[in-house]
């Protein structure tokens, strides 16, 4: 069920416009979920949510996935304010092992694929059975490292979003909708 926007009007005028609305996001989300449980039908994948921009698009994507499947996190930190500052930090690994394991890493937005690149490297060394990367969001004009993602929600324009988990020092998350600030 959609959330009444009007319930966000203070955080609501820090925001310039509404790129994606909340309903086309979770129609979208149940696309994906209907596309990865076709894909993985016969396996039981491990959704890897990176923290805290994934928090809002994994657990609605585990709820469209009509698979079993588990869930692990990762945090990883390479922003300060709307500048990627290009040094990935790990801040949070894994709990369990993924070798051997069907694993679907399960990102907010891919940019410049720095990132997403220094997560694929250090998972790659532990041997998972697959690895493959579901985004939310994609900005492929950004591209400084060559990064594939298998599922994409929406590719968008190189404007600074937030909203449905994604944010600017903490703020703007819990925007049910994605939105480009002032």
């Amino acid at each position: 069920m959609p959330f009444a926007h009007g319930t966000h009007e203070k955080i609501n005028a820090g925001i310039k416009k509404i790129l994606i609305p909340e309903e086309k996001i979770l129609t979208r989300v149940k696309e994906l979920g209907e596309e990865i449980s076709k894909d993985y039908a016969t396996k039981n994948p491990i959704l890897i949510g990176i923290l805290k921009g994934s928090l809002f698009f994994l657990s609605d994507l585990m709820r469209a996935i009509s698979v079993d499947c588990c869930v692990d996190f990762m945090s990883l930190a390479s922003y300060s304010g709307e500048k990627s500052n290009g040094i990935v930090r790990l801040l949070l690994d894994l709990r369990e092992s993924i070798e051997g394991r069907d694993v679907l890493i399960v990102e907010d937005i891919v940019d410049t694929g720095l990132t997403l690149s220094y997560l694929e490297n250090i998972l790659k060394t532990r041997n998972p059975r697959s690895l493959e990367v579901c985004s939310l969001l994609s900005k492929p004009e950004c591209r400084k490292n060559a990064v594939k993602t298998k599922y994409v929600g929406f590719n968008i324009p190189n404007e600074f979003v937030v909203g449905y988990g994604l944010d600017l020092d903490e703020k703007y998350r819990n925007l049910p909708y994605i939105g480009v600030l002032k």
